[in-house]
């Protein structure tokens, strides 16, 4: 018998594929079109198991759907630029260039050793020139239609390297590279105007139907819609208004105070000179808290007086200014007013600091009193304390609280969202230059086209001060005006790496393209993407962004498409020893180790076996041992019965016994099952389950059956069918024995099976005796069997004729095929 050698047969088999470029996609076709698509990975290293997963999920969809017709757009790439890289250039002196794509070529040649079917011919890297010139097109595009701007913005900033730090290079409120404790600054930064099209990200998701419900809700809460008011207090002594945003403007007579954050620029403009050594100790304290930790409602609540007052604009009153810790600069307008008596954060703020509490709506069921209150009252109620409103119930109140302020002068209706304006902005060398020009005499100049990119400067110089290496190359920033010739000087800062991410799954289309980022017509035909496949991690910002940025390509009329992506799949991680893998934790399972001892085809099985695969999963290495030994087996059994079906003709098949109708039954339902599995939400580790029991069924009914009397036209058919349907989860084994039954194609160039409805037909069913409704007994009859001889069959059930001997039988029911109920008396 063949002995199963997987490392040989699955470098053969790869080498094949790629000399026959069966993988390399037509850019129009007949058959109808499938763009399946994995996120890709940042190159930061050798991959994991965790890693493969994803791609291993995406294969099986790409080799399922080619069979059942498709023209498959199965492609990969890079996430290339970020932080990493420029981390590991000052680190070990290596250009961060260098090191991407090394690590490039090692996560390449590990994907090749799976067997994972992309078109490599559109490989794209988001740090190789012929791709961030269209990065820059595309910011130039958003600045040239009023959605790119610059604006001064809190950043975080260490004062030791003198740079701004990205919120991932603070670690527990520390600068990553040097240790320093990092305060907040405020910077001009650049700002793509994603609010512009909050309203149509949040509407627009009910479109997306294919999409999980968990990862919809977190874009809804992200992007954060609430409808209230907007309110201007006058700040005494100065010439200057402080806006602040509620969704509650009928408690507005219950204001007692002011909040404002710590990030606003507000606080500056506002602290006499008195209070500002005290502010800037309590900035610089705030500055190391986590700024989403610090605002939830158990968090300690801390904040000092400004030295300034606001005038409520409804009472007239004059009311204390704070800075307080728990406001975020995100959301509103980055200040609040303080109702302490129906807010519970303001009413934990308002006890520590002995402020007012003034009750303005009060509980119908028990009347309020602010000297005993324990808790803010947050519900609805008669609204008290507040003028021309006092005895209305306060939810209905709002309309025309809204309408009074309206009308006075001192507010408007509004609509906020906790979305705010995407800071692309980063001040590192390893990403996409900012494509602007400064000028003296023109202002801000956008690069023009014909002179994109901005390249990054190969030679470069990494000092550990931590600032952008751009930011210190005089050759690099000093240039011509494009529009008066004069001299000017470039933007220093390198884009977000997000916006690389927000639309490559377009420039996969045209990846060679030179002239334009893609063509309309080839975008048009082959997006959106039909199946999108990555981590739930991604589940807001990569995907919000790409959503938004698809839809201004729409409206600026490049493309026909407004979402991106139709159906959305978020796998599970995979764990070892109890947490997620990583380098520190010891626990990484190297996908190449397990090739090495069990083949790529095992290690792809067990990673979809393991469990749904949406759902995390725990690395056991008894686990992969076990679907080792099942391929092992069904190997051996399809090598038993090949030099009887080998060299055949296809014949009738005829079902000579009880043995072979139930194996030809097991196959057909097999081939049912797998497909629907496949089909109805990625049930992988069923479908390898029903493979499983498949091949049990053909080894029981090889031991059982001597050689003269196998039947070798259901065998034939059999084998074919097995392996076809065992091909998207081990295609290395699959294409070695289609090619030894004598094919001479490639598996994966042929038709996925259909199943036989008559060979699913039952001949036997069971049917339920009942006795008075009581289960009494159970007969096996021919499905055609007379009504009247299972009534017979029935009574002589010696169980049944116990209960009904003596007794007069009154009626039988007889339901077809299920149950027939014998009523006594």
């Amino acid at each position: 018998m063949k002995e199963y050698k997987p490392q040989e047969i699955e470098s053969k088999w790869q080498k094949i594929w790629e000399k026959e470029k069966v993988f390399e996609t037509e850019q129009y076709s007949e058959r109808p079109k499938f763009y399946d698509l994995v996120m890709f990975p940042y190159p930061s290293g050798t991959l994991h198991v965790g890693h493969v997963k994803n791609y291993v999920i995406g294969d099986i969809v790409a080799r399922y759907k080619r069979m059942k017709g498709y023209n498959v757009l199965h492609p990969f790439g890079y996430d290339a630029f970020g932080l990493p890289a420029e981390n590991a250039a000052i680190k070990n002196k290596i250009h961060p260039e260098e090191w991407t794509f090394k690590n490039i070529n090692i996560i390449k040649n590990q994907i090749k050793k799976i067997g994972i079917s992309y078109d490599w011919t559109r490989e794209i890297a988001t740090c190789k020139e012929d791709y961030y010139k269209w990065t820059q097109w595309l910011f130039i595009k958003l600045y040239e239609n009023g959605l790119a701007y610059k604006k001064k913005g809190a950043v975080n900033w260490c004062p030791n390297c003198n740079t701004v730090l990205a919120n991932e290079q603070v670690v527990d409120g520390k600068c990553e590279r040097c240790g320093t404790e990092v305060t907040i600054k405020h910077l001009e930064q650049w700002y793509f105007k994603i609010t512009e099209y909050a309203e149509k990200l949040l509407n627009d998701l009910d479109k997306l139907e294919g999409w999980p419900e968990n990862v919809k809700i977190m874009q809804r809460n992200w992007i954060g819609k609430s409808i209230g008011a907007e309110v201007d207090f006058p700040v005494d002594g100065l010439d200057m208004k402080i806006r602040v945003f509620t969704t509650r403007p009928d408690t507005l007579w219950g204001v007692t105070f002011m909040a404002i954050s710590p990030e606003s620029p507000l606080v500056e403009q506002i602290v006499t000179e008195e209070k500002k050594e005290e502010l800037y100790k309590f900035l610089h304290k705030v500055s190391l808290e986590d700024r989403f930790k610090r605002t939830s409602v158990d968090a300690e609540k801390e904040g000092i007086f400004l030295g300034r007052y606001a005038i409520n604009p409804v009472t007239g009153e004059k009311i204390p200014i704070y800075v307080a810790n728990y406001i975020l600069y995100e959301y509103g307008t980055g200040a609040i007013m303080a109702v302490p008596a129906h807010d519970q954060r303001d009413f934990a703020f308002a006890r520590k600091y002995g402020l007012p509490i003034m009750v303005v709506i009060d509980n119908p069921e028990s009347p309020l009193d602010p000297d005993k209150m324990e808790e803010a009252y947050e519900e609805e109620g008669i609204m008290i304390n507040s003028g021309p409103f006092n005895g209305l119930n306060s939810k209905k109140a709002i309309e025309k609280v809204i309408e009074y302020l309206e009308e006075k002068g001192i507010g408007k209706r509004s609509v906020q969202y906790k979305l705010r304006d995407w800071l692309i902005s980063r001040q590192r060398y390893w990403g996409a230059p900012i494509p602007i020009i400064y000028c003296e005499k023109c202002g801000t100049v956008p690069v023009p086209e014909k002179d994109l990119p901005v390249k990054l400067p190969k030679e470069i110089e990494f000092l550990p001060t931590g600032q952008s290496p751009l930011a210190l190359n005089e050759q690099f920033l000093n240039t011509t005006c494009p529009k008066c010739g004069g001299p000017a000087r470039r933007d220093a800062d390198t884009m977000d790496t997000f916006v690389d991410s927000s639309w490559y799954y377009l420039r996969y289309v045209n990846p060679d393209m030179d002239d334009k980022p893609f063509d309309s017509k080839d975008v048009n035909y082959w997006l959106p993407v039909d199946q999108y496949i990555g981590g739930v991690e991604h589940a807001i910002l990569h995907l919000l962004y790409s959503r938004f940025i698809t839809k201004v390509l729409h409206d600026l009329g490049y493309i026909n498409f407004d979402e991106p992506f139709t159906n959305l799949f978020t796998q599970g991680m995979i764990y070892k020893d109890g947490w997620k893998m990583s380098k520190s934790k010891g626990n990484v399972v190297s996908p190449d180790d397990m090739i090495e001892k069990y083949g790529a085809d095992t290690l792809r099985t067990y990673i979809l076996f393991m469990a749904p695969p949406e759902k995390d999963a725990e690395w056991n290495d008894a686990g992969i041992e076990g679907v080792n030994r099942f391929l092992k087996r069904l190997w051996n059994n399809f090598y038993k019965i090949l030099p009887f079906i080998k060299d055949t003709t296809k014949e009738n098949i005829v079902l000579k016994n009880k043995k072979e109708k139930e194996l030809r039954k097991k196959l057909h339902q097999s081939i049912k099952k797998i497909t629907e599995d496949i089909e109805g939400g990625f049930k992988f580790n069923t479908a390898i389950a029903g493979l499983m029991e498949l091949n049990n069924s053909l080894n029981e009914y090889l031991n059982t059956t001597i050689e003269d009397e196998l039947n070798v036209p259901l065998l034939r058919e059999l084998a074919e069918n097995l392996v076809l349907i065992l091909s998207p989860f081990a295609p290395h084994m699959a294409e070695e024995m289609w090619y030894d039954l004598g094919k001479d194609t490639l598996i994966v160039n042929e038709q996925w099976p259909t199943y036989d409805p008559e060979a699913l037909k039952e001949d036997e069913v069971t049917i339920i005796i009942q006795v008075n409704g009581k289960v009494r007994g159970k007969i096996n009859v021919s499905v055609d069997e007379d009504e009247e001889n299972i009534k017979k069959l029935a009574l002589k059930e010696p169980k049944v004729a116990s209960y009904v001997e003596g007794k007069e039988i009154v009626k039988i029911i007889y339901v077809k095929n299920k149950l027939l109920n014998i009523v006594v008396k």
